[in-house]
């Protein structure tokens, strides 16, 4: 349990720091050393002691730790690690297995982010003395003087900007978060590191889900007793029947390999139905799509979105994004109106709406009805 520190100064903010031990948040410790911030580290351990190697070499795991600590001691910056496995294993990990239960394909980092690194570290970070917490993220954030609502803006980087996982972030968490790296690129990030000597500045990056090895998602399911297999049938969209699965679990929109069915053509899977554990396949073309909504809006230049707004909308991370129509809904949600159909828009993803840089908002892909 971390103690309360009294109120510091307001010469020298104190400012804690979320560190995952790769290069990014190391980077981002030494340049708020060097603008005179207070700093204090903290790791969110979120593994139980007995993970073992799945996560040895994660965000989360043993070697992240050391790697953290390292660089903190190198900085000479207190260092916490505090556990949060139960509460991650609640929140991340029941919400990755319940939605691939409901035959939707999660985004635990969306989540994370949202409950977790600006959740419950901002928490801890006031009961030690600070106002602000710090992370590694490529985003940036500014006042709206006319408003004075904080803005989301992409990292300056185009190939690294982090945004789009960061959408879900209400007013009163990024009106207390600082994005070091929100205006550099990769490479001047890990120069920072250099400059400051850290341990982590060639370290790789992996681009996985933290705690799912070898982004085999099934396999961690299965192992972690979260999902069973559970025979169903995979039909065409006329219903007739041409194959057997384990789960619907083990599949997402828009795949075409592990069907283990024969065709003259390429078959996918169009659609994921719950209520009768069945998975529904069809030709290429049946993957497009113009319209549909999205549930859980969050809207951050404004409280109250206008009647209708033109953005570019991101139907998943690596996606480039696309003109769209949004139209609120009553009850939080949105109708998206794409003004060119899009491959394999995929029920439980995050579409997260822009308008050059800003961040306007976004929501939660919908089933298909």
């Amino acid at each position: 349990m971390l103690e309360r520190v009294s109120e510091l100064p307001e010469a020298r903010e104190r400012v804690v720091l979320g560190m995952s031990g790769g290069v990014d948040s190391s980077a981002a410790a030494a340049l708020l050393q060097e603008q005179g911030f207070d700093v204090i580290g903290i790791t969110l351990k979120l593994w139980p002691q007995d993970c073992g190697a799945r996560a040895e070499d994660k965000c989360c795991g043993p070697q992240a730790v050391t790697d953290a600590r390292s660089v903190a001691h190198r900085l000479g910056i207190p260092f916490y690690l505090v556990d949060e496995a139960a509460e991650f294993q609640q929140q991340v990990i029941g919400y990755f297995a319940s939605e691939y239960r409901a035959g939707r394909t999660p985004n635990p980092c969306v989540l994370c982010n949202e409950k977790l690194k600006f959740g419950t570290l901002l928490d801890r970070a006031r009961k030690l003395g600070a106002r602000r917490v710090a992370t590694g993220h490529y985003a940036r954030t500014e006042p709206d003087p006319a408003t004075g609502r904080t803005l989301l803006l992409r990292g300056r980087d185009p190939r690294k900007d982090q945004s789009y996982f960061l959408f879900s972030l209400r007013q009163e968490q990024l009106a207390h978060v600082i994005f070091p790296l929100g205006g550099l690129t990769k490479s001047e990030t890990r120069e920072v590191a250099r400059e400051s000597r850290l341990k982590t500045a060639e370290k790789e990056e992996s681009m996985e889900i933290c705690f799912v090895p070898d982004n085999d998602y099934g396999r961690f399911l299965q192992q972690s007793k979260l999902v069973a297999p559970h025979r169903g049938e995979i039909v065409d969209t006329q219903g007739r029947k041409l194959g057997e699965h384990d789960g619907i679990e083990f599949y997402t929109v828009g795949q075409r390999k592990g069907l283990r069915i024969s065709s003259p053509t390429p078959l996918y899977v169009i659609a994921l139905d719950p209520a009768t554990n069945r998975v529904i396949v069809g030709d290429d073309s049946l993957l497009d799509r113009e319209r549909f909504r999205v549930e859980r809006c969050n809207w951050i230049p404004f409280e109250t979105p206008p009647a209708s707004i033109e953005v570019s909308a991101r139907i998943r991370y690596n996606h480039p994004g696309t003109p769209a129509t949004v139209t609120p809904l009553p009850g939080g949600g949105a109708e998206v109106r794409l003004h060119v159909p899009q491959r394999a828009v995929t029920p439980g993803q995050a579409c997260v709406f822009y308008q050059g840089d800003l961040v306007v908002g976004g929501g939660w892909i919908a089933r298909h009805e």
